[in-house]
């Protein structure tokens, strides 16, 4: 099966940026929408950003809208995510994954966005 590797994330101080990277192994998710999801601790997993195959089509969480973009180059079967004017709020990890989200979907690891104040 698809696995997705996402990298890019680190520590970074309030109002910086970050651009998250997500590279599918071992396959490819043509045709597909794909989304970003991320979990702080204590919280549920919940929804970024989500864009279709073609790109036409483009949603963000509320609390992005205006400082995240997400895109993607087919050709390389990755999907992006990049973050500016970054929150502490947005502390958490961040993980990509087809959407709407697979039943009995397999998580990848994710990776780690810390922001300080």
């Amino acid at each position: 099966q698809v696995q997705l590797v996402e990298t890019g994330g680190g520590l970074v101080q309030a109002g910086g940026s970050l651009r998250l990277s997500c590279a599918a192994s071992g396959g490819t998710f043509s045709g597909v929408a794909m989304g970003w999801f991320r979990q702080a601790p204590g919280k549920e997993r919940e929804f970024v950003a989500r864009i279709s195959w073609t790109s036409r089509i483009i949603d963000y969480a509320d609390s992005v809208k205006g400082r995240f973009t997400i895109s993607r180059d087919n050709a390389r079967n990755t999907v992006f995510l990049q973050m500016n004017s970054l929150k502490p709020e947005d502390t958490a990890v961040y993980y990509c994954n087809r959407y709407p989200i697979p039943p009995d979907t397999d998580w990848g690891q994710g990776t780690q966005v810390t922001v300080s104040s």
